[in-house]
């Protein structure tokens, strides 16, 4: 459960990250690909993994990987800017359906009566946790975007399962590869911002990416860690990261941006710390 626990640490930092540079006019376009770069370096720095082969079957899911993990990033700011924080937020959380269907279907866990338990209260968790109002903004037309990250976070997150249960090619070299294919994807949309829509290159842009790369790095490290140490339970984990980064964003954002919460919103967080007693006996 340590890996579980460092990965949300890691998560809520990216999500502060990703707040601060909205209210400092960071170009997240920008952020996010240099974010790659750093992420990718630092793996081959620390883990120096050798790069596995292009024939390897695993080689597809790099990049969907690769593909995926930059595009949703970009989704995820259509998502918010025509549709609102609150409808983005709520595809977020609830894309945990994903892959907790996937464990018991694609990665045949074991199941019982507490993980069960845990996993519902989870959800619950997740619904009372969600700030529902109405967002007066957004358009039917855009409802596509919240759609997108819905699946698209589920997807990413089975991907990732997916690629720490392969035991022949250490989890570092894929990571290697999936952060080498994410950055030259995102840095190749920027030569064309660059080149067709006259975007500059900033320097602050380039530090911002590479502290949230930094976090980036540790947050799927550890994730990936965490799938391997529970490699027979990937619903524990998918849940538990989930909740924990309800309980810590929440603390962040009540007590750091001064944000306010309903008593629906403390049921929630009381949920989700019922959950994670559940879903931790259920081991």
């Amino acid at each position: 459960m340590i890996f579980i626990l460092i990965s949300v640490c890691f998560s809520v930092f990216v999500s502060v990250l990703l707040k601060l540079a909205k209210r400092y006019d960071i170009d997240n376009r920008q952020a996010i690909a240099w974010n790659y770069s750093i992420a990718g370096l630092l793996t081959w720095l620390i883990y120096r993994p050798e790069m596995p082969s292009m024939s390897e079957p695993i080689f597809p899911i790099y990049f969907i990987l690769g593909f995926l993990l930059p595009s949703l990033f970009v989704i995820l700011a259509l998502s918010i800017r025509y549709t609102g924080i609150v409808k983005t937020d709520i595809a977020q959380r609830l894309s945990l359906f994903i892959p907790v269907i996937a464990s018991f279907v694609l990665f045949d866990e074991e199941q019982s009566t507490r993980k069960i338990i845990g996993i519902a209260i989870a959800f619950l968790a997740i619904i009372f946790s969600i700030t529902w109002k109405k967002e007066t903004n957004a358009k039917k037309s855009f409802w596509i975007y919240p759609v997108l990250v819905f699946i698209g976070m589920g997807i990413i997150d089975t991907l990732f399962k997916q690629i720490a249960k392969i035991t022949t090619i250490p989890f570092t070299s894929s990571l290697l590869v999936v952060f080498i294919i994410a950055f030259v994807l995102s840095f190749s949309y920027l030569l064309y911002l660059y080149l067709f829509k006259k975007m500059k290159f900033t320097l602050i842009n380039m530090v911002c990416g590479w502290i949230l790369g930094i976090a980036n790095f540790g947050n799927i490290l550890f994730y990936m860690k965490a799938h391997q140490d529970l490699a027979k339970q990937p619903s524990l984990v998918f849940s538990t990261m989930n909740i924990g980064v309800i309980l810590l964003g929440s603390a962040v954002g009540v007590f750091i941006f001064r944000e306010k919460l309903n008593r629906l919103n403390y049921f929630g967080i009381l949920l989700a710390l019922i959950a994670i007693l559940f879903l931790y006996y259920a081991q």
